[in-house]
C-alpha cells in the first residue's frame, strides 16, 4: 500500500494485486489508499485492484513485490506458471531474493524474467485500518542489483526508485539486508516479553537495551566478514541505517548502536512482535540468518553468534526455522563454492 501510495503520487499507474481477495475487497468498497505520514496526508485512486494475478500483469511494464520473503515463494510459482517475462523487481530482495526466484523458475523449467532486488524496503509503514496506511519512513538510499543479462530489471527498479544505489552483484544487496542484524537479537532477548505482553511495548526503543544492542554488533561483524570474503566492503548496520533514514544521525556519528536505534524517528512508534508467529521470527530467522549461514559456509567464515541465535529462537519458537527457511538448496547455490558462487552472481562463469 505504501508502494501504491508513492509510485502513484510520482506519477506512475498502480495496479494492485493480492493472493487474498478478503484483503483487497475493503479496497474495492473505498476505492482509495487513504495515507498519512511522511508522504502527506491524502489519499490516492487506484488504477486497478485484482486479486487475478493474469489479469493484474496484463498490459503492465513491470512487476514489482513487495511483500515479506515468506510470500515470495508462492508469488515466483505462480508468476512461472504465467510464463511471466516482464522484469520483476523485489523491493526488498531480503538475503538471497534473486537467487531464490531463479531457483523457483528453474524448478518449473521456465525461463526466469529478468530480475532485480533492493537490499531493504523502501519504506516503513504500517496498516492502520484495512484500507489505510500510515508511512512513517522513506528510505533515503538503499542498494540495488540484479543477476548477469537481468539489467533491464535493473533499470527499472532505478526508474522507479531513484534512491536505488546500484551494488555490485546481488551478494551485496542481500548481504546489506537490515532486518536480519537488526531484529533476531532482539526478538530473542525480548522472547518472554513478547508473550507476556503480546507485544505491547515499543520494540525499537524498549527492547534494543545495552545488551542486545552489543549482541547486535557482534552479529553485524559476522555479516560484514561475509561480505568481505566475497569482496564486499559494506557498511555498517548503523551507517547503513543511517542512510536509509532509520537511524538517528547523532548517536550513528558517536557510534552509539543502541542510541541510534532507539532514537531514529521512522521506527520510534512501532510495537514489539505480539507473538513468537511473528514475520521477525519466521521471516528474519529463517529468510535472514538462514541463507547469511548458508553464504559464510560458502566463504569459509564462522558465524556463531547467527547460529547461536537461530538455534535459540527454533528451541523458543518451535519451529525448523533453520530447514523450512531460505537454505543454500533453495537458494540453488548447494554445490558451488566461493569462486563458483561469485562467477554465479557476477556473470564470469
Amino acid at each position: 500500500m505504501a508502494a501504491a501510495v508513492d509510485l502513484s503520487l510520482r506519477g506512475h499507474e498502480v495496479r494492485l494485486w493480492n493472493r487474498s481477495a478478503a484483503t483487497l475487497e475493503p479496497l474495492r468498497a473505498a476505492k482509495t489508499i487513504a495515507y498519512d505520514g511522511a508522504l502527506g496526508d491524502g489519499a490516492i485512486d487506484i488504477a486497478g485492484i485484482e486479486h487475478d494475478l493474469a489479469a493484474a500483469i496484463t498490459g503492465a511494464d513491470v512487476v514489482v513485490v513487495t511483500l515479506p520473503a515468506l510470500a515470495h515463494e508462492h508469488v515466483a510459482s505462480a508468476l512461472a506458471e504465467l510464463g511471466c517475462t516482464l522484469p520483476v523487481v523485489l523491493n526488498p530482495g531480503h538475503t538471497g531474493g534473486a537467487l531464490h526466484w531463479r531457483k523457483v523458475f528453474a524448478r518449473t523449467g521456465t525461463p526466469p524474467p529478468p530480475i532485480a532486488e533492493l537490499s531493504t524496503l523502501t519504506y516503513v509503514a504500517r496498516k492502520q485500518t484495512p484500507s489505510s496506511v500510515t508511512i512513517s519512513g522513506v528510505a533515503g538510499r538503499v542498494h540495488a542489483a540484479c543477476l548477469p543479462g537481468d539489467g533491464h530489471a535493473l533499470e527499472r527498479a532505478h526508474t522507479l526508485w531513484p534512491s536505488a544505489a546500484p551494488a555490485q552483484d546481488v551478494l551485496a544487496t542481500g548481504l546489506a539486508n537490515v532486518n536480519m542484524v537488526l531484529h533476531p537479537p532482539g526478538a530473542v532477548l525480548a522472547a518472554a516479553w513478547v508473550e507476556a505482553t503480546q507485544g505491547d511495548f515499543l520494540f525499537y526503543v524498549d527492547a534494543i537495551t545495552p545488551g542486545v544492542a552489543r549482541l547486535i554488533e557482534r552479529l553485524d561483524a559476522e555479516r560484514l566478514e561475509v561480505a568481505r570474503a566475497f569482496g564486499h566492503v559494506l557498511p555498517s548496520l548503523i551507517d547503513e541505517m543511517a542512510a536509509v533514514g532509520t537511524a538517528d544521525p547523532s548517536g550513528a556519528a558517536a557510534g552509539d548502536i543502541g542510541s541510534a536505534i532507539a532514537n531514529g524517528q521512522a521506527n520510534s512508534r512501532i510495537k514489539a512482535p505480539d507473538s513468537l508467529g511473528h514475520r521477525y521470527y519466521k521471516e528474519d530467522f529463517g529468510y535472514g540468518l538462514v541463507p547469511l549461514l548458508a553464504l559464510a559456509r560458502i566463504a569459509g567464515v564462522e558465524a556463531n553468534i547467527a547460529v547461536a541465535l537461530l538455534r535459540v529462537a527454533e528451541a523458543a519458537t518451535g519451529e525448523e526455522l533453520g530447514a523450512r527457511g531460505l537454505t543454500a538448496k533453495r537458494l540453488g547455490i548447494e554445490n558451488l563454492d566461493l569462486d563458483g558462487l561469485v562467477d554465479l552472481v557476477r556473470g564470469h562463469g
